[in-house]
């Protein structure tokens, strides 16, 4: 009798023993993506199909009875959830229940239209692009942030932003336009004021000159241009503003016939900076607007090399020779490469 009440302790004991590994033990495997996603409105019985789908739980017996126990069913958030592989089921099942998700970094660097930013954003959190592209139109959306839709974009600055994947798109552009609000210190504002620029118009400008040029010791010459055109009532003329009023950005080259294209973005054809950004500029090169130097320059052009700069001037005869030297430059290229072209079927 005590033989059969030894045998029957073990084999409590082992049982015992193994539930309590298979609740509290290293048993939760990490998915191959290493998240899990829980939609908005899901229920426990599809967060526990997803789970077992992924393997990452291999006794959906089990991982009920523990759910039951933390009345997780009742408790279902949506969210962004980062399982690492070896935690115990019990562990899991509070992480669930409790909310605490791993939030998303939303890297922002340079876009270019507001499809760009809803692309970005659908394919970091759960909400479709169609649903971001409806808030970045809707006046009444953006009548509260004094923003329109040619002046949304102007809200967001580059840099990288902490976001939980559920969030709505009303949340996520709050959070962009406080840390907007908040790089717009008093002194940022004050130098704006200075150069006789609001801060969107300010943004917009560098948003011109981000495109015109990535050579950090030219943005601020090139801004002192465009600033000394607004000054004397002249059009920017900014070629940029013309891709982007065609949505072309793959032109390589702004031809004659592009200048008449009808848009009040394409300032060959409209005086004044275009009624919102062309792309969301970095910091660098808003600082660069905002410190531009005092300078007389109007007019620049490429230099006659591969380093990226410009070479600029104070008057039109002066920008002339500039030209000169450029378009001689690139006839070269095209000469030699021509040649090169030729050579190359001679040979064949």
């Amino acid at each position: 009798m005590k033989k059969i009440s030894s045998i029957v302790v073990g084999i409590v004991i082992i049982i015992g023993g193994y539930i309590g590994y298979k609740i509290f033990g290293p048993t939760v495997k990490a998915p191959e993506q290493k998240y899990i996603y829980i939609k908005t409105g899901s229920t426990y019985e599809s967060v526990k199909q997803q789970l077992l789908d992924k393997n990452v739980i291999n006794n959906g017996v089990i991982f009920e009875k523990v759910a039951n126990f933390l009345n997780y069913p009742k408790l279902v958030k949506a969210g962004r959830y980062q399982i690492k592989d070896g935690i115990s089921l019990f562990n899991l099942v509070k992480m669930l229940r409790s909310g605490n998700q791993a939030a998303v970094n939303l890297v922002i660097n340079k876009l270019r239209i507001k499809e760009d930013l809803a692309a970005k954003i659908s394919a970091n959190f759960e909400i479709d692009s169609v649903t971001v592209i409806q808030f970045l139109n809707n006046a009444d959306s953006l009548k509260k942030y004094d923003l329109d839709s040619n002046t949304v974009m102007t809200a967001i600055i580059p840099n990288t932003y902490s976001i939980f994947w559920n969030t709505s798109i009303s949340k996520i552009f709050k959070k962009l336009f406080t840390e907007q609000e908040k790089f717009w210190t008093s002194e940022r504002k004050q130098k704006a004021k200075r150069i006789g620029l609001t801060p969107k118009e300010v943004y917009t400008m560098a948003s011109i000159v981000e495109e015109e040029t990535n050579k950090e010791e030219d943005k601020g010459k090139v801004a002192s241009v465009y600033l000394n055109r607004i000054e004397t009532g002249m059009k920017l003329e900014a070629d940029p503003t013309v891709k982007f009023a065609m949505k072309d950005f793959k032109l390589n080259r702004i031809m004659h016939k592009h200048l008449s294209y009808p848009s009040t973005y394409n300032t060959y054809q409209h005086t004044g900076l275009p009624p919102g950004p062309i792309c969301t500029p970095s910091s660098k090169t808003i600082d660069a607007v905002l410190n531009a130097p005092q300078t007389n320059y109007i007019f620049f052009v490429a230099k006659p090399n591969f380093s990226g700069l410009s070479d600029f001037a104070s008057t039109y005869q002066e920008h002339l020779g500039y030209a000169k030297k450029y378009q001689v430059w690139i006839d070269s290229l095209l000469k030699a490469k021509a040649s090169k072209e030729n050579g190359k079927q001679l040979d064949y």
